[in-house]
């Protein structure tokens, strides 16, 4: 769809469903990961998405709620061998995980052994879906020259995932909203692009969304859900909604 069409979000709903809540920081211990679940079935966003080691904790307390428990492989930086990858996605899946957050192989994407990276996501893919699980495959634009980032989407788009992401957050930045637009303009209609990396405000998601992204990483969820909540009150005291 042509970002410049798309049909401005009118609902609590219209954006809770398209926020990720990152629970994936290595100083965070596992009572406040807790914390952030609740926190996720509390504004009813799409998915809490938690380090490897936290997934039978996320399982166990989204049980029943409409937050989709997530994790993350080969996280941050995507070097970690493909039967690593792959053993790590199967453990995740079998867990209960219904999202992963997979970074691309970076460093073969740098060197143009694009075959790798190809041939590493579409078995990533392959076995995702098998399972009924949601793939977002995590570019870390810091890295990449504009022409990279086409070709990764390129890639992406043979590999059939379901979403593409700018950023983990842990890079020296984050999302832009070039490269969101950059993303739309290169992946089909069927792959959301997914905006994350520095992304803390309503304004900010709003502008990003405008862009074209189809899911939104923070982990300003409670913040920007809040300001969401009052402008939607605002807009109906002043009969704008």
């Amino acid at each position: 769809m042509d970002p410049e069409v798309r049909p401005p979000l009118a609902t609590y709903d219209d954006l809770a469903r398209m926020i990720d809540l990152p629970l994936v920081r290595p100083d965070v211990p596992s009572e406040r990961i807790s914390g952030g679940l609740e926190l996720a079935k509390r504004y009813g966003i799409a998915c809490a998405s938690v380090r490897p080691s936290d997934i039978d904790l996320a399982v166990r307390l989204l049980e029943g709620s409409r937050v989709r428990p997530g994790s993350v492989v080969g996280f941050p930086h995507g070097t970690e061998t493909t039967a690593t990858k792959l053993y790590e996605a199967r453990d995740l899946l079998r867990r209960g995980a219904k999202e992963l957050d997979v970074v691309v192989a970076i460093p073969n994407l740098l060197s143009r052994e694009f075959q790798y990276v190809q041939i590493e996501l579409s078995q990533v893919s392959e076995l995702c879906h098998k399972e009924g699980a949601t793939l977002k495959v995590i570019l870390e634009n810091a890295y990449l020259t504009d022409e990279l980032k086409i070709i990764a989407c390129r890639c992406c788009e043979r590999a059939e995932v379901d979403f593409v992401a700018t950023s983990t957050g842990f890079a020296p930045s984050g999302c832009t909203l070039a490269d969101v637009k950059l993303m739309r303009q290169y992946l089909p209609d069927t792959i959301g692009v997914k905006a994350a990396g520095g992304l803390r405000t309503l304004d900010q998601v709003l502008e990003v969304y405008d862009a074209g992204c189809a899911r939104v990483g923070t982990g300003s969820a409670a913040a920007v859900l809040d300001q969401w909540k009052a402008r939607l009150e605002e807009r109906k005291s002043t009969g704008t909604a």
